[in-house]
């Protein structure tokens, strides 16, 4: 038979329910959605730069460039490779859903559109 002391102490884990996590795997899963983002920023910021770099030079008088399609190449590139740099710092894709892959595709193109906006614009001929 149990003492009371012994039912206290085993309590907290009778309450912990079937799906429910530690705070050990939540800052786990935190810092991995961290990490999903800053790579999702990077490529974006990446791709822009490259496609400003890459599509020609800019035309002063309507502040565009003659090749722009090599930008959005750029873009979906980056996305695609999302999955490569989750399988070198070790973070299982294959856990992610269509949200995430979606979440990680706007981050990307959001970056990619600052960045390449900013270097269209701050461009002197």
């Amino acid at each position: 038979m149990m003492s009371e002391a012994e039912i206290v102490q085993t309590a907290p884990e009778v309450r912990k329910e079937k799906g429910e996590k530690n705070r050990e795997q939540k800052q786990a899963e935190h810092i991995q959605r961290i990490h999903r983002t800053l790579v999702a920023c990077f490529m974006g910021i990446a791709a822009g730069l490259l496609s400003y770099y890459l599509s020609g030079s800019v035309d002063p008088a309507t502040g565009m460039q003659p090749n722009q399609i090599i930008g959005v190449l750029f873009l979906m590139a980056g996305v695609v490779f999302q999955k490569h740099i989750f399988m070198l710092i070790r973070i299982d894709y294959t856990e992610l859903g269509n949200k995430d892959w979606f979440y990680q595709a706007f981050m990307t193109f959001a970056l990619w559109f600052i960045s390449w906006s900013v270097m269209l614009t701050t461009t002197t001929q």
